[in-house]
């Protein structure tokens, strides 16, 4: 692994993230190979297509950035206002938005018990929604100077918390809390493969097994049991991009070439490899037109030089502590 800064690894998990769901938007729902259709000679474009505008971050992105400003505003972990801050974007009629997600941000009961009524009521609640959406989280809590036990179990237990505020499985409680592990290896200039049997073992036990599957060397996404809408194998995508690609423009063709939920398995592919890769990584072709709205909050728009400089901010550094060349005029 190149030795990479923090700061450079930090900005590549955020904006890398952004930047794969907005590259793998337009392909939703499209077919296996579809990214090498759009683009044979494996140079890809922010193209746009099916309702978004070329470079137009989902719900994925606009619930991270909601997730960032929750924890920098409040200082930490504040759930009444993270759940508040999604249900009034969820009024603002996001272009999309995942059906679980929807009914429970929009159902009418209290923060804390909207996610486990959903599940109670319809018995499935493992869609990749709570993923989607740690980037930004998982650069928070990552931390530093902690013993490594102490701060696997900081953000994993931190993961799981966000996750339950809108899935009632504990199964996309526990993806997500590996994914949060994952990157904070990443952004130590560590191999994240190498912490995943750590990861793993700090995996509930009831759902341990079934992560350790689609997690192992070797999976391939067509040993997927269920649609990559589901959490497992969308981080079992993602990581599986990660292991058998060698740059993070490569990680995310892989991981887009696999169809699906192609925007989300992209966002999730992004931040791992935004943060191994780091920012510099990450093509400007795709930064450039990269752009976030926020329904629900007026006419906001954050870009890239927005995205890098709330990642410095959640990692503890000061406002303008981002890469000069996508600081803000």
């Amino acid at each position: 692994m190149d030795l990479l800064s923090r700061q450079d690894r930090v900005a590549g998990a955020v904006v890398g993230s952004a930047v794969g769901d907005a590259l793998g938007a337009p392909f939703e729902f499209g077919p296996a190979g579809v990214y090498t259709a759009r683009f044979p000679d494996g140079v890809g474009t922010m193209c746009g297509g099916g309702g978004w505008d070329p470079g137009e971050a989902t719900d994925d992105t606009q619930m991270a950035v909601l997730v960032a400003e929750s924890l920098l505003e409040r200082d930490g972990l504040d759930l009444p206002d993270m759940f508040g801050r999604f249900r009034r974007w969820a009024a603002g009629e996001p272009k999309d938005i995942g059906l679980q997600t929807e009914s429970v941000l929009t159902g009418g009961d209290p923060w804390d018990t909207a996610a486990a009524l959903h599940f109670q009521i319809n018995g499935r609640a493992a869609g990749n929604g709570s993923l989607m959406r740690a980037a930004t989280s998982a650069v928070y809590f990552a931390g530093t100077g902690q013993p490594q036990e102490e701060a696997r179990a900081a953000t994993m237990d931190a993961a799981r918390r966000i996750a339950a505020l809108t899935h009632g499985d504990r199964a996309a409680w526990e993806g997500t809390a590996v994914l949060h592990e994952l990157i904070r290896v990443a952004l130590d200039g560590a191999d994240p493969l190498a912490a995943l049997p750590d990861a793993l073992a700090a995996v509930h036990p009831d759902h341990r097994e079934r992560w350790a599957t689609v997690l192992a060397p070797g999976w391939h996404p067509d040993r997927a049991t269920e649609f990559n809408g589901a959490v497992w194998p969308c981080l079992g995508t993602a990581l599986w991009a990660l292991c058998t690609t060698r740059s993070y423009e490569d990680a995310l063709a892989s991981a887009i070439d696999v169809g699906g939920d192609t925007d989300t398995v992209a966002a999730v592919t992004g931040a791992l490899a935004g943060a191994v890769y780091g920012f510099g990584a990450i093509p400007t072709r795709w930064t450039g037109p990269l752009h976030v709205p926020l329904p629900g909050y007026g006419d906001r728009v954050l870009r890239t030089p927005d995205l890098a400089t709330l990642a410095g901010l959640l990692d503890g550094r000061s406002a303008d502590a981002v890469p000069a060349d996508i600081r803000l005029p």
